[in-house]
């Protein structure tokens, strides 16, 4: 295990992620931080390659349509109707959070565009806020306020507007409403990019070397540290720290550098680092052999996973940029991104599968079922001790 410390480098700018203060919630456990594709979890890919990949409309027809929906993939691709360039667009949803939710929304949305190589240009947020019976009454100065007395509405605008304009991107549209069914808001965010190389999740060749940016588990720790920092025995210091590493959710900065190199480009979420690879190598037909020792791991990571009985690889992985990268072209990509002031690291290789189904080989472990992230069942066991 590579462990490294960033310190004093951690920059707050927002308030980490709670649940509301308006009483909506029931008496048992909720969490604190979200983790920013929300619970219980995503849809298995059996169930999406048989009820949501073979249904999609007209697009089997649809010259312009390059990537559709498909396991692993973090965006879809349309060609420009005139040929020039190709449109990158993804959409993620953001539940059970109140302060920073815009902030979150914004990178996770943007993230999946910009590890497709496209830039973020263009944003539209579906806003959801609960109704009047849930203390969030349309016109009332006081219903729906935050801890810091703003309106939930005028809090997730705000955050929204700050987060969009950090990684360049233009909100042009959506929607928003109260609804009664709502106990505490819910956003959907759509992003959109151009770029003249679409950089597919499953474009990993055998010979490229796997690099990581950043570290493994960064939204992890954060969640750790705000959820279960009370029940962990770790010095005060680590937890603050740790909860700093959601300010570093967005991977735009080092997506705009690693596209110029990668052949697959991914956004490692849910089931973290480790599931991340396997989507890669699923998506890209490949087997990622891959050395836990070389995979870097902050030390306020490695302390927080360590006490709560959770490996640093399968926790929450958002702020990390997972990519694939010719052997020849390795050092120059490492380079640059070390001259803009991002660490990364040379994980693995991408070998060919031999005939075999894609997987993840890790320090000589053969992976090929999805991978359940390790926080889920601390959140389970919290709530059936509320």
């Amino acid at each position: 295990m590579s462990v490294i410390e960033t310190g004093e480098n951690l920059v707050a700018r927002q308030p980490l992620v709670r649940l509301s203060s308006s009483g909506a919630c029931s008496d048992s456990y909720k969490p604190r931080i979200v983790p920013v594709r929300g619970m219980p979890g995503k849809v298995s890919p059996d169930d999406l390659l048989t009820h949501v990949f073979e249904r999609t409309g007209a697009a089997e027809s649809d010259e312009t349509v390059v990537q559709g929906p498909a396991d692993g993939e973090d965006a879809a691709a349309i060609d420009w109707p005139d040929g020039e360039g190709t449109l990158v667009v993804s959409s993620d949803p953001i539940s059970l959070a109140a302060e920073g939710v815009g902030e979150l929304g914004v990178y996770v949305a943007t993230n999946d565009v910009a590890v497709s190589g496209a830039d973020p240009r263009w944003l539209t947020a579906v806003v959801l806020l609960p109704s009047a019976d849930n203390g969030a009454a349309d016109g009332d100065d006081t219903a729906g306020s935050t801890d810091s007395g703003r309106s939930l509405l005028e809090e997730i605008s705000h955050d929204l507007d700050a987060a969009a304009r950090e990684v360049g991107a233009s909100i042009v549209g959506g929607h928003s409403e109260y609804v009664d069914q709502l106990e505490r808001p819910l956003l959907s965010l759509t992003a959109m990019g151009a770029t003249d190389r679409f950089v597919p999740t499953g474009g990993a060749a055998p010979g490229d070397a796997v690099i990581l940016t950043k570290a493994a588990g960064i939204e992890g720790s954060a969640i750790l540290a705000a959820d279960f920092g009370d029940e962990l025995d770790i010095d005060p210091e680590v937890r603050e720290r740790a909860e700093a590493f959601l300010d570093e959710i967005s991977v735009v900065s080092e997506a705009r550098i690693v596209r110029e190199y990668a052949t697959a480009m991914h956004d490692p979420t849910e089931g973290g680092v480790a599931a991340g690879l396997l989507e890669v190598a699923r998506a890209s037909s490949v087997r990622l052999t891959v050395d836990r020792d070389a995979v870097p791991i902050r030390e306020a990571t490695a302390t927080l996973c360590e006490a709560a009985g959770v490996d640093p690889l399968r926790i929450f992985g958002s702020g990390a940029l997972l990519a694939t990268v010719p052997a020849d072209a390795v050092d120059d990509c490492l380079a640059a991104l070390a001259d803009a002031g991002l660490a990364a690291a040379e994980i693995g290789t991408v070998r060919d599968c031999d005939g075999s189904d894609p997987e993840l080989g890790l320090d000589g472990e053969s992976i090929t079922d999805p991978i359940a992230d390790d926080l889920y069942p601390l959140w389970e066991r919290a709530d059936s001790e509320a």
